[in-house]
């Protein structure tokens, strides 16, 4: 029944009117049931995490799928409308963190895995309850009585099962993959996750001695803590480079570098005088031996052929000294440039972002917090060649604002490059709009196929039976029943 327009309006009074009608004639379900018999229209509710009230993004996310559920459901379908409840990993992690009072892995030991994850669990439900209120206040139609939860037995099943079935078919193998990495929150971070500003840090050019013949080779690196892992010195091959004499007053050093950056680099090293004793392209240092500046033991790294050689790449730029520091174990870059020349990665550091005995001289130590360390060590040595600080941007992990490591860790990895073909072809068979929708798709297509099986959990995940992934031991004691 129409009635008459009131002059004013008070929202909070007419809303819950409207759901009061709502609740007393089961409008919700009356219409359900009406549609029950229509073509089937799959719904997937891209679930919040449970870590506090909703705001105005889980607000609007709700609002428009809701009116989007209320569309096809208007047009006749029978639309499934489960909504999701995200429970795991470390955003409710650190939330109870903040709770109880706890700050890292080792005070959550000492408070208890049971405890912290019977913690985590009730958090999580508190919460969940007190998000579907407010759902249901913003008049969402979904249903609120069976949500599925990433924490239940039901979905974990499900997302195994998932997984077996990848594994049956051979689309999932262990392997290892530089990952950055939270050494607080001793995850994995994806490219969202990551919050950056800018940070001063070491600016170094050290010298790599030859294996034979004089001089050196001259590498610029921000990262001083990673040279522990040095297994290569990657040149562009056709860039033009040179062995140099600088020379200030008795003082002399003979490196290889790009030749168009010699009076830069010798302005550096606080040398007055450039001689250039031999010039050569890139790929003509290929193989080049050198000593490297740390001495590690054989036990913990294989001795290749290309260990300790320069190896050539094409992202190297004409910038500083022209030769990239290479520690596969440390970057990107340096893993795909290992794998081409057989160069295993050496990352002597764990989850926890401490050096491990493969690297006594520091074990124990947060690698951030060696890099003085590290260029005393050069400097006794003599092949610190220059060092002063640069500002640069830097990545930090966005929920305890630690600042992150890139560095190897075993884990799963989807081999989904065998069906990308397939994927791409079957991507442009459906509508989309707006069209900009299937490029995404296909970008996203692209991205997964070199991705990885990634858990983001301290404590509270889903149980893993063992499989070399990059999660946390802890997950696997815990009782999520």
């Amino acid at each position: 029944m129409i009635k008459q327009v009131r002059a004013d309006y008070n929202a909070p009074v007419i809303e819950k009117g409207v759901q009061d009608f709502w609740k007393k004639d089961n409008i919700y379900e009356r219409t359900r049931a009406f549609r029950s018999e229509g073509e089937n229209f799959y719904f997937l509710d891209g679930p919040p995490y449970t870590t506090g009230s909703i705001h105005l993004g889980t607000a609007m996310n709700k609002t428009i799928k809701d009116t989007l559920i209320r569309f096809w459901r208007m047009k006749g379908y029978n639309v499934r409308d489960q909504p999701g409840f995200d429970m795991h990993g470390l955003p409710i992690e650190v939330q109870v963190e903040k709770k109880i009072g706890v700050r890292s892995k080792r005070e959550i030991e000492e408070f208890g895995i049971d405890n912290f994850v019977t913690t985590c669990k009730n958090f999580a439900q508190e919460l969940r309850g007190s998000m579907t209120e407010q759902f249901k206040r913003l008049g969402v139609w979904m249903d609120w009585e069976d949500p599925y939860q990433t924490l239940k037995l039901s979905y974990i099943e499900a997302a195994w099962w998932t997984l077996s079935k990848a594994y049956d078919k051979n689309l999932l193998v262990s392997d290892s993959r530089v990952l950055t990495w939270c050494p607080r929150c001793e995850t994995a971070l994806a490219e969202a996750e990551i919050e950056y500003w800018d940070e001063k840090d070491p600016s170094v050019m050290v010298e790599f001695p030859l294996t034979e013949g004089e001089g050196s080779l001259l590498i610029w690196t921000t990262t001083p803590w990673t040279l522990p892992s040095n297994m290569a010195v990657a040149a562009h091959p056709d860039f033009g480079y040179a062995k140099i004499r600088m020379k200030d007053g008795e003082r002399s050093k003979t490196v290889i570098i790009l030749e168009s950056q010699a009076e830069h680099v010798a302005s550096k090293g606080g040398f007055t005088e450039t001689e250039t004793l031999e010039r050569m392209k890139g790929k003509d240092l290929e193989g080049l031996g050198y000593l490297p500046p740390f001495d590690i033991d054989d036990r913990y790294r294989r001795k290749t052929e290309w260990r300790h050689r320069v190896v050539l790449a094409d992202y190297v730029e004409k910038d500083n000294t022209g030769l990239v520091h290479t520690a596969p174990g440390f970057g990107p870059d340096d893993y795909e440039t290992g794998k081409r020349y057989g160069l295993d990665p050496f990352c002597p550091v764990n989850e926890a972002g401490r050096f491990t005995e493969a690297f006594p001289l520091l074990a124990g130590k947060k690698v951030k917090t060696t890099d003085q360390d590290i260029l005393k060590h050069l400097e006794e040595k003599g092949i610190l060649f220059a060092s002063e600080k640069t500002q640069h941007r830097y990545g930090h992990c966005w929920r305890c604002k630690s600042p992150h490591n890139i560095q190897e860790h075993k884990a799963m990895v989807p081999q989904g490059h065998r069906h990308k073909g397939q994927d791409a072809r079957r991507s442009g068979q459906g509508q989309m709009g707006p069209g900009m929708g299937r490029n995404i798709q296909r970008e996203e297509l692209g991205r997964r196929c070199q991705g990885l099986v990634r858990i983001q959990a301290k404590v509270l995940g889903d149980p893993h039976a063992g499989l070399d992934m990059p999660l946390r031991r802890e997950a696997r004691r815990g009782d999520l029943r």
